[in-house]
């Protein structure tokens, strides 16, 4: 091991953690004196040998065995990555906007219809990053991808993605939500900062697990996602009992489907503001990609792990909003708030059974949170690795029990942040707004890089890959989510009082505030000081290894 870091040049500061044979990092002489036979049976069970791909155009600074190396291993199987795409997928959308979003298409097919269109382009998306995935199986997700095609110049691409990641990869909503349904399900009402009290406990309490015992952390997460799927599950059979006609509360189960198109609206606006909240409920299926040092056989895991996970999420969806619609009409729907959930528990078994639907999906937002949290705070390790944040040592420390604890941290400065700071209302509804569009333009950008390679790199392997139309019509539609959002709303406002272009605005500034960092770091500030910036690796006490820059005067 440390004849392998002397000669790459990194420093070590003491023993890695990693050193016995499923290490990630082995010298030469290591496989010749194993023998190539052993060697070659490692490959399919640590996973980490360096992949043709990778090999070929190496994104990031760092070696594929460098980046992989020290933290936690690899700890996560098939089904808690299949559950970190659940969790992350399965958060209070469900429970709650099927209700906007028929109101804004006036009928049952046409909502429905947006349950199936945005399944059907998340789908394309997940494609698109598993053929990326598969080939740079390492952690951070379109950090990677993006560090990958946009090489020159030299991390402008990375330092864009840390500001949208680090600013606005907060779970503040998720908490909120949380303390919301977790009142009400004990059926108190509280004032605003009672609720901030408990979002604040939450994103600490969740901060801490995920830091000091990493290993129950992620059990906790699958548990949550198996309760979830159990809810839609409890509220799909309880539709097809109601269909069946065995609800005396229920008279009519068949009224919403005899004439499912009767009310449709017929202008493109309200179907766009309809597919914007049908993708954002669908928004996770990316999450295993972050995390990909910690997957055991991450190509084979992804492969299966993102379909599973988005169609085991897309096919109860489905069945969820055909259940919905058996116990009502969609006026009633409509009318019944972002409470559709409690209004279908309400209508079929009673008010006692509302409250219980509401601890369960505080329960679902507490997974999301932690689902979130979990594989923020990789992405956040990752760019510190790089070297793009400041304090870079700090910020990628495993220290104490080899979770990235410096990254769940800076994951949740932002986050504590926009719960205590941002006012409930216009405010809080603004900055969620304003997270949601700078990831759009990333994706953007992912999906043409994607183009690029395929172009350039014609023949490296793919473990994955997709069609080529699938791409382009995710394409189209990412790029309509970033022009429609100026085009003026019936009445001319949005979901806030303030303008409806605000937001985009903001979100696009977010990403220039990157571009001016990048510009003061790497071009004014050497040139205002007469240094040039050297980069040096250094190995940590756990064996991971992370990017430093240094001044060099001798210019």
């Amino acid at each position: 091991m440390a004849s392998y870091l002397k000669k790459l040049g990194i420093s070590k500061r003491s023993t890695p953690r990693n050193t016995g044979p499923s290490s990630p990092i082995y010298d030469d002489a290591t496989k010749q004196a194993r023998g190539t036979e052993i060697y070659e049976s490692d490959k399919q069970w640590t996973s980490n040998v360096e992949p043709e791909a990778d090999k070929i155009v190496k994104p990031g600074e760092l070696s594929f065995e460098e980046d992989t190396s020290g933290g936690l291993g690899r700890h996560l199987g098939l089904f808690s990555t299949t559950f970190l795409i659940i969790g992350r997928i399965i958060g209070t959308g469900i429970f709650s906007t099927p209700s906007s979003i028929t109101a804004s298409v006036g009928s049952v097919g046409a909502a429905l219809m947006m349950w199936v269109l945005g399944l059907i382009l998340s789908f394309a998306g997940l494609f698109v990053w598993l053929e990326f995935g598969t080939m740079f199986p390492r952690s951070g997700g379109e950090k990677v991808y993006l560090e990958a095609v946009y090489q020159r110049p030299k991390l402008l691409a990375t330092v864009i993605f840390s500001t949208q990641a680090i600013l606005l990869g907060f779970t503040a909503s998720g908490c909120i939500v949380f303390a919301s349904n977790i009142i009400v399900a004990a059926d108190h009402t509280s004032s605003a900062w009672t609720q901030r009290g408990i979002a604040v406990a939450v994103i600490f309490w969740v901060t801490a697990i995920h830091t000091f015992t990493p290993k129950l952390g992620v059990w906790i997460m699958n548990a949550l996602g198996s309760i979830k799927v159990i809810i839609l599950l409890f509220i799909v059979i309880t539709g097809f009992v109601v269909l069946g006609g065995h609800v005396k509360s229920v008279p009519d189960p068949h009224a919403s489907f005899r004439n499912g198109f009767a009310g449709s609206v017929h202008s493109s606006g309200p179907y766009a503001t309809a597919l914007f909240k049908v993708l954002n409920s669908y928004s996770g299926w990316s999450n295993a990609a972050y995390v990909l040092n910690e997957v055991k056989r991450p190509v084979h895991t992804l492969k299966i792990a993102g379909p599973l996970g988005l169609g085991i999420c897309g096919a109860l969806y489905i069945l969820a909003n055909i259940a919905y619609f058996s116990v009502a009409t969609p006026k009633e729907i409509s009318a019944s708030g972002i409470t559709v959930a409690s209004f279908f528990v309400k209508r079929v078994f009673g008010h006692t059974a509302q409250r219980v639907i509401s601890a369960f999906v505080a329960l679902s937002a507490l997974g999301n949170v932690m689902t979130i949290t979990f594989a923020q705070s990789r992405v956040n390790q990752e760019l510190a690795k790089e070297g793009v944040v400041p304090f870079g040592r700090f910020w990628a420390s495993s220290w104490p029990a080899g979770s990235p604890s410096a990254g769940l941290l800076l994951h949740l400065i932002p986050s504590l942040i926009v719960i205590v700071a941002i006012p409930a209302g216009d405010a809080y509804n603004f900055i969620l707004d304003v997270e949601g569009y700078p990831s759009t333009i990333i994706n953007v950008f992912v999906v043409v890089g994607l183009f690029i390679l395929r172009w350039k790199a014609p023949h490296i392997p793919r473990p994955f890959k997709v069609w080529l139309p699938i791409p382009f019509f995710f394409l189209v539609a990412q790029c309509f989510l970033l022009v429609d959002p100026f085009i003026r709303p019936p009445g001319g406002k949005g979901d806030t009082s303030l303008p409806y272009w605000l937001y985009p605005i903001v979100g696009i500034v977010v990403l220039i505030g990157g571009v001016i960092y990048w510009t003061l770091w790497r071009v004014v500030y050497p040139k205002v000081g007469k240094f040039s910036w050297v980069e040096r690796k250094e190995a940590l006490s756990d064996g991971t290894v992370i990017k430093r820059f240094v001044k060099d005067k001798n210019i």
